[in-house]
């Protein structure tokens, strides 16, 4: 997962920050011993680089896709999965536009700190696609995000706390790294 390539240009308005290889691997470990990934169709929305489809498929996940809205991403997506040699579906898209169900969203979408509700749609749309959600959230927005988890009939199941690493990116960023306080939490969706 080290070897696969970032975004070359990342939007900051689309905060375009990267999975950590080793968080993903390691989400993606949990997501196996849980039964959530072996054989299942997993989709990874707002896939960026492909981290997390890529790391879905190498622990033997059934189908998988990844999303994306911008074109650069799903190319370096691909370029990754073919480097990897995974075979994943890579699609051009905005997360709204999925309307399939999966076995397993895996998704580490914006936090809404450079837009405000960035995060919102990909949230829906994992409420709305997936039987079971892997998400990142920014651990400030941690009440707000399961009030809305909850209120869709969702039940949190595991949760994990990360400090992610972010390096100078972008020329807002003060600091050469800053670690910021991430949750991920796995959910059921349709059950209390």
């Amino acid at each position: 997962m080290e070897s696969l390539d970032p975004l070359p240009n990342p939007a900051p308005s689309a905060e375009q920050y990267p999975t950590p290889a080793g968080i993903a691997a390691e989400v993606a470990y949990l997501a196996h011993a849980k039964g959530d990934i072996q054989g299942r169709s997993v989709v990874d929305l707002g896939c960026g680089n492909g981290v997390l489809a890529i790391a879905a498929k190498l622990l033997g996940a059934g189908p998988v896709a990844g999303v994306d809205s911008d074109p650069l991403a799903v190319e370096v997506a691909r370029r990754n999965a073919e480097r990897a040699q995974v075979d994943v579906a890579w699609r051009l898209a905005d997360v709204q536009a999925i309307h399939e169900t999966f076995d397993t969203v895996l998704m580490n979408p914006p936090f809404g700190s450079q837009r405000r509700h960035a995060d919102r749609p990909f949230l829906d749309a994992a409420l709305a696609s997936g039987h079971i959600v892997y998400t990142f959230l920014n651990a400030k927005a941690e009440a707000y995000v399961r009030h809305r988890i909850e209120s869709a009939a969702g039940k949190i199941t595991d949760r994990l706390a990360y400090a992610f690493p972010i390096p100078h990116t972008f020329a807002f960023h003060r600091e050469e790294l800053r670690r910021i306080d991430v949750v991920l939490y796995r959910l059921e969706v349709g059950k209390r």
